[in-house]
Formats: C-alpha cells, structure tokens, sequence
C-alpha cells in the first residue's frame, strides 16, 4: 500500500533561525540525500519503496512528505524516520539536525467514519468517485449530533493557533475585537442576526466578524491545507501511473482538473509535482510565521484550491454560518493582491493580467516565477530564468 509519511526536523536547539539562503541550501542538501535512496529494507527483510520526497525548509526546520509503498502503515512510520535520520548524518551539515517525528498523517474523521462501518450498509464507496462525492456532499446535519459538531468546533479552534501568520485582524476582526465593517447599532432600520442573536445589524451591512468565526475560519484553513496536500499527493501519483496528463487521465484526480481547462494538456506529472511543492511551501509559511505575500501565480491557484476545502470542511460539520464565511471572504480579500488569475478560468484568450504584464502576466509557463524579485518560490518549482532575463514561457 502507498503511505504518505510526513517527517518533522528541527535545527539543533539554540541555533539562530536560517535564513533565506540558508534555507535553500538545506533543501538541496535534503533533496540530494534521498535522491540517492532508491529503496528502503526494514527488520525481517522487507523492502520498500520510495516513490518521491517534497520539501519545505522554514526558518526552524523543515517539514518532509514522503511517498512509499509498504507493507504496513508502522513499518512505513519507521522506515522512513530512520532513513531521514540516516540522511541527516550523512551531510556534515545537517549532522545536528534531529527527526522529531514521522507518521502518516490520518483525517481521523474519515478513519473513523471507515473503520466503524468497514463491510456494514454504511461502508464508504470503493469507487473514487463516488467516495468524493460522498466525503463533499452536503450533509444530512440531522444525523449528527450536537456533541459531535461541538467537538469538531473545538478542534477547529484548536488547529486555529497554528496559523501563525494571521491575527484575527486578517479575518475582518477589529482591533477592540468586537467585530469589523461598519458599525452596527440601533438605527432606523436594524435586523438581529441569524439564530436569535441579540446584536442588531444594519439591514444592508455586511456580517459582523467575530474573533470566534475568525477561529473557525482559521482552523478550517490548516485543517484543509493537510487535506489538500495529502490528495495532491494522490493527483501525482495519479498522473504517474498513467504517464498521462489531466486532459487524459482516465484515473480519479482531486484538484489538478480544476484548475483553468485551458490548459490540462500541459499538466503533467512534473507539473503536479511543481505544484504540490508550491503547496506545501505556502502552507509552510501560512503556519511558521514568515508568509508575507504570494509568491507567483501557482500560489494565487492554490489559495483557492485552499479555501474551497475549507469552505467544504466547514459546510461537511454544519459550521458554515455567514460569519464564518464572511471571515474566510476578509482573509481572502487580506491575502490576494488581486484576482487576474480568475481570467485563467475563462475558456477565451487570456485576459488583461495586472501587475503592469498585461496577458503575458497569465502565460502558463510563468506561473512558477516570482512576481517580482522580493517573492519567494520554492527552488524545485521555480522557473528557469535563461541569461535574457526573461522567464522561459510555453509562448515563447
């Protein structure tokens, strides 16, 4: 079976945090080490094996994605720590680097839902296709119980604290916490909000956000970020198979198919690749605390990507209430610089971009490069930038 194990290091304790070259380097040197891993052999003679290793330096570590096939998920869990263990010594280095931990990051939720009705009426579909639709329907919220929304609410705000680049100001919270948008009080024409609450709300204005709906709109943004990462996995490993593109892939994908049609001849395996690594280093960043703006256009898609699992998250646990969206809609709003990337979704030519680059901005062979030379991209997913200095375009 394939197993994502996904490996936390650390630097030494008391080392300063690296820094932008630092971090580029670390990545190569971890890059290197398990390129020249082609296979893993554990206790009793079982093999394994690597399919592929994406990488995301932050300034205290980093954080691996491993791709293997096992014979066990615990077998998987430590192989793949003591290879990464075994890589760290191997490079002078990185020699004081530790593995804090390695483990196939489950959705316990879907573990559950799958482990209580394995064989029974209410086993999960074997298809994919159907499974998708049955995890991203709207659900029958009658059938769960308060308790149960209750306690995904309370792991929502949990996993909100993660999201370190974002106070609740990026969610439309004011800075006196009791909301944001325009004032709401008694006045000629006031409604209550929805359910009873007894704030009163101007009839036209838009929905007080509260740091508890920014909660809520946090948490579900990390908690779809492991989502999304983990079934981009399954898009690469999709398109590998078949060495296909998505235009004619036969086998199930989970978001390589959404993004702009125009273009689905083109994404390939490598592609995929490049940008699952863009996805992991912007949610990287989004949790460690460094995020300060896009990097590129693939980072623009993936933000969207992002905020669709997590609007479905939300809606899946019947926690998506108008506040709750209106603060994803504010930290969508804090994020974007501007919305060209939606010309991309238009069957037509593409559009006038911004950022002074009128059409060529969008070109698909320019979505890995930086949008100016203050923008981080990850190193596997950077475009190559020949001597003309002009990025190496499919249109040119």
């Amino acid at each position: 079976m394939t197993y994502v194990v996904t490996v936390e290091i650390r630097i030494p304790e008391g080392a300063p945090e690296l820094d932008g070259l630092h971090r580029v380097g670390a990545t190569a040197l971890l890059e290197q080490g398990f390129a020249s891993v082609a296979g893993i052999e554990g206790a009793d003679g079982m093999e394994m094996d690597l399919f592929d290793v994406a990488v995301a330096v932050h300034p205290g570590g980093a954080i691996l994605k491993v791709m293997v096939a096992a014979p066990s998920l615990e077998f998987a869990e430590e192989a793949v720590g003591s290879v990464s263990e075994e890589v760290l010594e191997r490079s002078e280095l990185l020699a004081e680097w530790t593995v804090e931990s390695s483990e196939v990051q489950l959705h316990t939720d879907a573990a559950r839902e799958s482990l209580e009705a394995a064989d029974g009426p209410g086993a999960p579909p074997s298809d994919p296709q159907a499974r998708r639709a049955h995890h991203t329907a709207k659900p029958d919220t009658a059938d769960e119980t308060e308790q149960e929304t209750q306690d995904h609410e309370a792991a929502f705000r949990t996993l909100a604290a993660r999201l370190r680049s974002f106070g609740p100001a990026a969610f439309g919270v004011a800075e006196t916490g009791t909301g944001a948008g325009p004032e709401a009080g008694p006045g000629p024409d006031v409604r209550p909000e929805p359910g009873g609450d007894e704030r009163p709300r101007a009839a036209d204005a838009p929905p007080v956000i509260t740091s508890e709906s920014a909660e809520l709109a946090a948490g579900s943004l990390v908690y779809g970020a492991e989502v999304l990462i983990d079934e981009l996995y399954d898009d690469v490993q999709a398109l590998a198979e078949e060495d296909t593109t998505v235009a004619e892939c036969q086998g199930h994908l989970w978001h390589l198919d959404q993004l702009p049609s125009r273009h689905a001849q083109q994404y390939n395996e490598l592609f995929a690749r490049r940008f699952l690594v863009t996805a992991i280093a912007l949610t990287t960043r989004f949790t460690d605390g460094s995020f300060r703006r896009l990097g590129c256009l693939a980072e623009e898609l993936v933000l969207k990507l992002l905020l669709e699992q997590a609007h479905v998250t939300l809606d899946l646990h019947g926690l998506l209430d108008e506040d709750v969206a209106a603060a994803l809609g504010r930290f969508a709003g804090e994020v974007y610089e501007d919305m060209d990337f939606a010309w991309l979704q238009d069957t037509g030519e593409d559009g006038a971009g911004g950022r002074g680059g009128g059409g060529a901005a969008l070109g698909f062979g320019t979505w890995f490069t930086p949008f100016d030379d203050a923008r981080y991209v990850h190193p596997y997913a950077l475009d190559e930038i020949p001597e003309t200095g002009v990025p190496d375009t499919a249109e040119n």
